[in-house]
């Protein structure tokens, strides 16, 4: 026992400078104060090339150790959460001369990591406070508190400076351009606080600093070691400087953070949570908490944000890095072989599309031919040249594109055929609407040829022709040769296609996206002109069109046998088609007459009606419907996605203003709602009480016509689903979540002797095993409008089947000191209480924008040798980088993913 102090010591300083059985060697760490180490780490482990070392500095006086400061050797920050960083503060007391300690931690360097816990186990009481900095607490210490992006660093000072120059005032910096002067513009209150905290640290006074102390503010804030940024934190929060923060001081801190996060609805509550911060770092009731207690709450070992409800992938870290290598793009260096992988690769995408316009484009051409060749053999050919085979063989295109541009808006005859039919299986449907399109611009095409080659070529020559050469031409434009253009506008030829091209070019026009949805600032009268209200009234005025059309095909100048003439031939069909579709709907919704059970007007701008369900209303969740409500506009029908599940006894829709019509209609029915009352969610809302049976008579009419099919509908046939909604884009999915839970239940009723018969179809079809949602928006207030099904979801999966993301764009990413307070926040009120303080409901919120590469690169690990299908609803900005994702990972990976965007 007398020999313990000195043999320990000498131990202890041994200890760290032997090889270990796998080999890896380190040097001494024992000697003075703050003495530096480096290690290496060992091949085996996959890490970044930059990262190959990592600096660890220890406190080594009076007979104890600690580490002072754990970071990555070279310059910037160590940003790869799975590198394992050791880290210590507080130097432990030793009980006797001689005795290291040093608590149990641990690295990435397995190496390392046993012999600091050998000497963490000669310990015999560790003091109170001290934080036991595991694996992964450590990691999420260097990765949390940053007050600058990991991009800057001590290397932007240069353009700190010159922004010092540009916004100084008399050689100083005012406190109010602080923010902007270091890069936080959009969180000017946080900047002001991190100021004054700063300032409080060098006695400064007054709210101006010159560039001097300007650099030592940034020389501080932009130091990598995460004590220098936990300080810093502290003394922005420590108000008076004493050392220790109170309760007051948590609440003004919750208040700051809550504002740059946007963040309302915590600010109204941040009196409870500095309570309840309070509580879990100060229970002894002292009325203070010091910087350890606050530094034991940011090293709580973090959850892993990338798994939600049902836990990781349990994949090797290996096999991750290997996966990650694999994706990396290679550049094939023969340029026939990638022009022929491009291609292939295009065709194994695009195959159904391909087929398609390709037919369509292969009979434009056949017609056009037929016609040029049957005029070049008449009489005509020989005043009007070409011209007139060029004009005709145009119009035969023209009347075949104006039958076919009906079809892909005949949506109950696309919905019959994908469901009842095996066409789905070669024709994309899903593409309706783009196909839609591309006849539009096929249609625009015809008519600019038809009408130039007619105006410029062909009509002129007729004119200028001699009195022996229009002989032929009596039979076809009279005894009497035209003399000038006004004979061919006054006739019924020339007045119905003038006017057919003013109204198209009318609906064309706007129907182009800067109208239709309204970007184009336009002065006050023309205003009336954006919108989907023109749109949708501009579009109409095709069914002058058609009429004309009939008659423009029936009076020709060059033909006169009825059966010859053969746009009605074209058209009949198509048009008796759609007109029956558009008959269908308002019979069906005047016989499906639906009562309005609830109304709630939510935070964002959304309104959700639920509506009784007519007892024929038959429907698959990811399926929407029409909309109509006459007192906004009696003829506009709008489609939105059914928010409901099939086995509901209602029918849902949730509606976001983003146009006129849906303005008008939130403005409608807020005048009949009222505030919620019971801790009911909604910022106004109305129910109807199906006992009293007597709604409310100030209701508007509403009328819905659908089922209508959708891509999401399809999400059946795979039994793992990547669901992806970006704000009012999760509304097909939210049906789909509680379809899947439902079936779930239906699935393991079967297994007992009396088997539900309620289900919509058979249970032993629907093959979706697994699910995975990522919900991203923009606003807090967005989650109130799914709230009560993440909750029911939540509860009801039993078996972990569905993984529940939802992020808040608003809020910084993890790490960021502008959010560092929120997380400790949502850790501790999700321990506590099982709800999330940023989306208010048992699924826990995550920060900032998905790492989408992550998210494929774990389900395909997750999912190797499966089908997997993923499915988008939101805006056009994320479909491409989506698309490609799930490209490049079924090109290079085992698991295939299917790509499917929601398309109304």
């Amino acid at each position: 026992m007398q020999r313990m102090g000195t043999d320990d010591a000498r131990e202890a300083e041994h200890q760290l400078s032997i090889a270990d059985s796998d080999g890896y060697t380190s040097g001494p760490l024992s000697g003075p104060l703050n003495k530096r180490a480096r290690f290496n780490l060992p091949e085996a482990a996959p890490v970044r090339d930059d990262q190959m070392y990592v600096e660890i500095t220890l406190d080594v006086r009076d007979g104890s150790m600690g580490v002072h400061s754990v970071k990555a050797a070279h310059d910037g920050e160590c940003e790869d959460p799975e590198v394992t960083l050791l880290k210590k503060k507080t130097l432990e007391k030793k009980a006797s001369f001689g005795s290291t300690a040093i608590k149990s931690a641990s690295s990435r360097i397995r190496q390392v990591s046993h012999e600091l816990r050998r000497l963490a186990s000669m310990t015999k009481k560790p003091s109170p406070g001290v934080m036991d900095r595991s694996r992964s607490a450590a990691a999420h210490a260097l990765l949390g508190l940053k007050f600058i992006s990991k991009t800057d660093g001590s290397a932007g000072w240069p353009a700190i400076e010159k922004r010092f120059d540009e916004l100084g005032v008399d050689g100083g910096l005012p406190r109010a351009l602080f923010g902007q002067c270091i890069g936080m513009k959009e969180s000017k209150e946080f900047a002001g606080e991190l100021f004054d905290g700063l300032a409080r640290k060098r006695n400064i006074i007054g709210n101006s600093i010159t560039k001097s102390e300007l650099r030592e503010f940034w020389d501080q804030i932009s130091d990598p070691s995460f004590d220098s940024r936990l300080q810093t934190f502290f003394d922005m929060v420590d108000k008076n400087a004493d050392g220790r923060i109170n309760e007051e001081e948590v609440k003004e801190i919750i208040l700051v953070s809550a504002s740059a996060n946007k963040l309302s609805k915590i600010q109204e509550q941040a009196e409870e949570y500095a309570r309840l911060i309070m509580e879990e770092l100060d229970p002894n009731n002292l009325g203070y908490v010091e910087i350890y207690n606050l530094e034991t709450l940011l090293l709580q070992a973090p959850n892993q944000t990338a798994t939600a409800r049902g836990g990781g992938t349990g994949n090797s870290r290996n096999l991750s890095h290997m996966l990650s290598q694999k994706l990396k793009p290679t550049l094939e260096p023969n340029p026939m072989k990638r022009y022929y992988q491009r291609g292939r690769y295009f065709m194994e995408d695009n195959w159904k599309r391909s087929w398609v316009l390709a037919l369509w484009l292969f009979i434009c051409a056949a017609l056009f031919t037929w016609k040029f060749i049957q005029y070049r053999r008449r009489a005509v050919y020989h005043i009007m040249g070409y011209c007139v085979c060029t004009a005709k063989g145009a119009a035969e295109t023209l009347k075949f594109n104006m039958a076919l541009i009906l079809l892909p808006v005949c949506r109950n005859t696309i919905t019959w055929l994908r469901n009842k039919t095996k066409l789905s299986l070669i024709v994309p449907f899903d593409d309706n609407l783009n196909f839609h399109k591309v006849i539009a611009a096929g249609i625009a095409v015809g008519v600019a040829v038809h009408g130039i080659v007619h105006l410029t070529c062909d009509f002129p020559r007729l004119l200028q022709a001699s009195d022996q050469e229009y002989i032929p031409m009596k039979p076809y434009f009279g005894e009497t040769r035209p003399d000038n253009f006004w004979w061919f506008v006054k006739g019924t030829e020339g007045w119905t296609g003038i006017i057919m091209v003013i109204l198209m070019f009318i609906a064309f026009t706007l129907a182009m996206p800067w109208f239709r949805r309204g970007r184009l600032n336009l002065p006050g009268p023309f205003r009336r002109l954006t919108g989907f209200n023109a749109f949708w009234y501009s579009h109409h005025l095709f069914v002058i069109v058609y009429g004309l059309l009939f008659v423009h095909g029936f009076f020709l100048y060059l033909t006169h046998h009825w059966y010859k003439k053969t746009t009605w031939m074209y058209l009949s069909v198509p048009v008796i088609l759609y007109g029956s579709e558009r008959l269908i709907r308002a019979l069906r919704s005047s016989v499906r007459p639906v009562r309005i059970l609830k109304v709630a007007v939510y935070p964002g701008n959304v309104l959700a009606l639920h509506v009784s369900k007519p007892h024929s209303f038959k429907y698959r969740s990811g399926q929407y419907m029409f909309v109509n409500c006459a007192a906004v506009s009696p003829f506009e029908w709008h489609p939105f996605s059914i928010t409901s599940a099939p086995q509901d006894d209602y029918l849902s829709v949730h509606i976001r203003t983003l146009g006129d019509w849906t303005r008008q209609l939130r403005a409608v029915f807020s005048e009949v709602c009222q505030p919620p009352t019971g801790g009911k969610s909604g910022l106004l809302r109305a129910d109807y009480d199906h006992r009293a049976n007597s709604p409310y008579p100030n209701f508007p009419r509403v009328l819905i016509d659908g089922p209508y099919g959708a891509p999401a509908q399809d999400y059946e046939k795979y039994e793992v689903v990547l669901l992806v909604g970006l704000g009012i884009g999760a509304t097909p999915f939210i049906s789909i979540l509680k379809d899947i839970v439902n079936n779930m239940k239906l699935l393991d009723s079967e297994h007992t002797p009396k088997t539900s018969t309620t289900n919509h179809r058979g249970s032993r079809s629907f093959k979706t095993r697994r699910a995975y949602f990522y919900w991203v928006t923009r606003e807090q207030g967005s989650f109130d409008w799914f709230k009560g099904v993440m909750n029911e979801v939540a509860e009801a999966d039993k078996k972990n089947a569905i993984e529940l993301h939802n992020y808040c764009t608003s809020v910084y990413e993890e790490g960021d000191a502008r959010s560092a307070l929120i997380a400790m926040l949502q850790s501790l009120n999700h321990a506590k209480h099982g709800v999330d303080v940023v989306s208010g409901t048992r699924v826990k919120s995550h920060f900032a924008r998905p790492d989408w590469r992550h998210v494929y690169k774990r389900i395909a690990l997750a999912h190797r040798d499966q089908r997997i299908g993923v499915f988008y609803c939101g805006a056009a900005g994320l479909t491409k980088e989506l698309h490609q994702l799930a490209l490049d990972f079924s090109r290079k990976t085992s698991t295939k993913f299917d790509f499917h965007k929601e398309n109304f």
